[in-house]
């Protein structure tokens, strides 16, 4: 029977001594996953930069000056090579993200190409392009799309604070859009913005009571890229983030919790810790759209370590 989480509940949880806190959600992870299985994504940008919305964190917006080049959409062979690569590198999911304020008809047919063709490689498919109109989603879910990701970001109240460009309400549209197609939803959030632990937990309260939660939750690390507004930003506590990711877990037993943007910085015992407290899900590979991420070689000496296996 599905749980209707309350603020006050979710905030008790939170505030657990940390071993507590820890504890609960490997508990609830072991009730719905082997706790020493990850599932592994890859992420590749098929169009980069010179999006209109000016999200804060974001270095692809074309209001800051990042000095990240532009590039246009990929063709169909780029992304089918760059799928064989991740496939051969152990991904059982290929996420294709596009720099758009929302995708035009024209181009979307392109991206519906590139879906199909990594589907016959064997690959779950995930694509993120900003807004959609329900005919759009209708389309990339008859391609046969399996996951679209479309972040809030951060808790309704602290939105405005990051971005201006487009209201709460358009995002919480589009994924009604995608749940209304039959897409799964990969929906979340980044960590390390300025805001307070009352915005992660409302954020995640509003993701774990949607009917239903999010398949795949992906908790980002802000990357403080130069020529942004975040560029300054102060790092979040640790121990704060993996509260954050521990609460997920809890809120939303059955999802992919991701541990997403952010690895680049992180420790290995840090990472640990994280998938201790039930994150299930990384990105591979050296590169997430524009940002660092660590080495696969590294990744897999740390799955030795630990004793993880990667999703087959």
């Amino acid at each position: 029977m599905r749980r209707e989480w309350t603020v006050s509940e979710a905030k008790e949880l939170y505030n657990l001594p940390f071993s507590d806190l820890v504890y609960t959600a490997q508990q609830v992870y072991r009730e719905h996953f082997n706790p020493n299985v990850i599932q592994i994504s890859t992420l590749l940008s098929i169009k980069t930069g010179r999006c209109p919305e000016d999200c804060a964190y974001c270095p692809q917006s074309a209001h800051y000056q990042t000095g990240l080049e532009k590039n246009p959409l990929m063709q169909l062979d780029e992304v089918k090579a760059a799928a064989r690569r991740a496939l051969d590198t152990g991904s059982s999911r290929f996420c294709m993200g596009a720099a758009w304020r929302a995708p035009h008809d024209r181009d979307l047919g392109t991206v519906c190409e590139m879906i199909a063709e990594v589907k016959k490689m064997g690959l779950e498919t995930c694509v993120t392009l900003g807004m959609l109109k329900p005919h759009q989603a209708e389309q990339l879910k008859t391609a046969g799309l399996d996951f679209y990701n479309h972040n809030v970001d951060t808790s309704e109240e602290y939105y405005s604070k990051i971005i201006t460009t487009r209201e709460f309400s358009d995002r919480l549209d589009t994924l009604q859009h995608v749940r209304d197609a039959g897409i799964s939803v990969c929906c979340g959030g980044i960590l390390g913005m300025g805001e307070t632990a009352d915005d992660r937990i409302s954020m995640l309260v509003l993701l774990a009571n949607m009917d239903p939660p999010p398949e795949s939750i992906p908790i980002n690390q802000l990357i403080a890229i130069p020529g942004t507004p975040m560029a300054n930003a102060d790092p979040i506590d640790p121990f704060d983030f993996v509260r954050t990711l521990a609460l997920a877990r809890i809120l939303a037993p059955k999802a992919w919790v991701r541990l997403s943007a952010g690895r680049e910085q992180m420790s290995d015992e840090m990472q640990a810790l994280c998938f201790l407290a039930g994150a299930n899900s990384i990105f591979y590979g050296e590169k997430l759209l524009t940002a660092a991420n660590p080495a696969p070689e590294k990744d897999i000496r740390l799955f030795e370590r630990l004793g993880l296996t990667g999703l087959q």
